[in-house]
């Protein structure tokens, strides 16, 4: 699960959104009024989402955004007016005013592509290697560049429901 923190410029804002989402099964790291203790408290954590407005006491979002770690992503809150006035770029949005339903599947969903991106970046060596091989077999055999090898991979992995590892593994056993 990833580590939440809330950022409003009022807190008692903040602190009805932290309400929500905990009511919702989210676990919530801090609740911050300023860009700076959104930048401080990320310097202890790993990877997580940033849920706030798109101003605070001290900065707007995007300044923000400059130095926030790539493991952080982020879900502004606002109204239409202003997402419409600031865009959004890479950053998440959800218009206020917003069900809370839509709220809590936005951020599941951020959820599940922090973990599947986490997942992908600790593969081992050894799957790594796995990898590898079958793509040095691939372009070897059925005389393919090093992409169309990866790509290879990749859509036979989807098309069978395993991951790329095993994919790997079954064209090594298959064609050695």
């Amino acid at each position: 699960m990833s580590s939440i923190i809330i950022v409003f410029p009022k807190l008692e804002n903040g602190k009805r959104m932290k309400d929500i989402l905990l009511q919702n099964g989210f676990e919530i790291e801090a609740v911050c009024s300023t860009g700076a203790g959104v930048l401080e408290k990320v310097q202890q954590l790993d990877y997580g989402i940033i849920v706030g407005s798109y101003r605070y006491t001290d900065m707007f979002y995007t300044e923000m955004l400059e130095y926030l770690p790539r493991e952080f992503k982020m879900l502004l809150v606002a109204s239409e007016q202003v997402l419409d006035q600031y865009g959004c770029g890479e950053v998440m949005t959800i218009r206020q005013p917003f069900k809370v339903s839509e709220l809590v599947d936005t951020l599941h969903m951020m959820e599940a592509i922090q973990e599947k991106q986490i997942q992908k970046k600790a593969r081992s060596k050894n799957d790594k290697k796995r990898i590898e091989e079958a793509k040095q077999v691939l372009m070897a055999r059925n005389h393919m560049t090093e992409e169309e090898a990866h790509r290879y991979l990749q859509k036979t992995s989807m098309d069978s429901g395993t991951n790329m590892v095993e994919t790997a593994q079954m064209i090594l056993m298959l064609m050695s």
